[in-house]
């Protein structure tokens, strides 16, 4: 039994001589904060056993053991010490390889690269490796997401000059004749000319709604809306329009349904997929607007034209500003139309994820259709 003045010298002894070692180690690693991984690994390891064979030595020394048996000990020590830094060596290698591994990879995804998950060893870096791996997943996304964005916004910026150049153009020659007294029906031009400007109001209020959308300050003043109310005045607003191309307007089950919405931004969303519709639609065709109630407290409204469909390689790009399904498409004139330039659909997309809904699109036999779903207005 070891008494409690021999503990106490003990515990004394063992904690001065660990203590220092453990205080010169962290002087160590202090100073040696931009070495490697490994070797720093290699001080803690050193350090631990140093701290260990410290004590021991030092309480051998007071025990006054032989000198055979003191010898005995130290190379005991010594043995199990170097082993012990050796494995820190090897597993400190390990870490520096699957750090240069991991540091390759992050050099590559700043490059742009898509890389794969890397096999190294310990949970916590395989982790990390697998993070890396989705993050330049995703970074690859957003940069696509961003060309794309890209490619729309210098295809709508050279729509939108050619669609001012037109009407501006038009104006400038009217308004010279009248000046030049040369106009043959001064009337005439000047309904014309009347005419050109509704479609450069109807262009700028597209751009503005356009800039409200994606600056996140468009304003809805939600209410219950009367679905077939939103339905038969874009019908009749867009009637004269499309008896002007031959194509038939046709509504169904609409009658018993309310919407949760902005009225003026829903009636432009129904007048902007109709006037996508109409334009698209061959002579004869027939248009199809028709709604549903769903369980999940929505309504689904779709829009049906026999316009041959969508190319498949554009069905994602259908909602993008500034696309449309022609390099040029010459807007079609008449109350409650779209200004031509490639803002309509954008606009829906934009105004229907205002609501908390979604619009979609999707080939059909003969045409496409467009699926909107908006919030019920007695589920609200």
């Amino acid at each position: 039994m070891i008494g409690f003045i021999d503990f106490l010298l003990i515990v004394g002894i063992s904690a001065l001589a660990a203590g220092t070692v453990c205080g010169i180690a962290l002087l160590v690693l202090r100073l040696s904060r931009a070495a490697s991984l490994a070797a720093r690994l290699v001080v803690l390891v050193a350090a631990t056993v140093l701290s260990v064979v410290a004590a021991t030595l030092a309480i051998a020394v007071q025990m006054y053991i032989s000198q055979h048996d003191l010898v005995v000990l130290i190379w005991v020590i010594a043995v199990a010490a170097l082993l012990s830094l050796a494995v820190a060596w090897v597993i400190g290698s390990q870490l520096r390889r699957a750090g240069a591994l991991l540091r390759s990879t992050a050099r590559e995804i700043a490059e742009g690269a898509v890389v794969p998950a890397n096999a190294v060893e310990g949970r916590e870096l395989a982790e990390l490796s697998v993070e890396l791996a989705e993050t330049s997943r995703r970074l690859a996304a957003a940069r696509a997401e961003v060309d794309l964005l890209d490619r729309s916004r210098r295809e709508l910026i050279a729509w939108i000059s050619h669609d001012l150049r037109t009407p501006l153009a038009a104006l400038r020659a009217m308004a010279e004749s009248l000046e030049d007294g040369i106009a043959a029906d001064p009337g005439r031009y000047l309904r014309q000319m009347r005419a050109q400007v509704d479609t450069l109001d109807r262009m700028v209020d597209d751009l503005f709604e356009l800039a409200k959308i994606q600056t996140g300050t468009l304003s809805l003043a939600r209410e219950t809306v009367s679905l077939f109310d939103l339905v038969s005045d874009a019908v009749a607003d867009l009637g004269p329009v499309a008896a002007a191309r031959g194509v038939r307007l046709r509504e169904h089950g609409t009658g018993d349904l309310n919407l949760w919405g902005d009225a003026r931004e829903l009636s432009r969303v129904i007048g902007n997929l109709l006037m996508n519709a109409i334009q698209h639609s061959p002579t004869g065709g027939e248009i199809l607007i028709e709604a549903q109630a769903r369980d999940d407290g929505h309504v689904l409204l779709s829009v049906r034209d026999e316009g041959g469909g969508i190319p498949e390689e554009d069905l994602g790009r259908v909602f993008h500003p500034g696309w449309r399904g022609a390099a040029a498409r010459t807007p079609v004139a008449g109350p409650g139309t779209s200004s031509g330039a490639g803002l309509g659909l954008a606009i829906v997309h934009g105004i229907v994820e205002a609501h908390s809904g979604g619009v979609s699109v999707v080939n059909v036999p003969g045409g496409c259709r467009f699926d909107v779903v908006l919030p019920r207005g007695d589920a609200a």
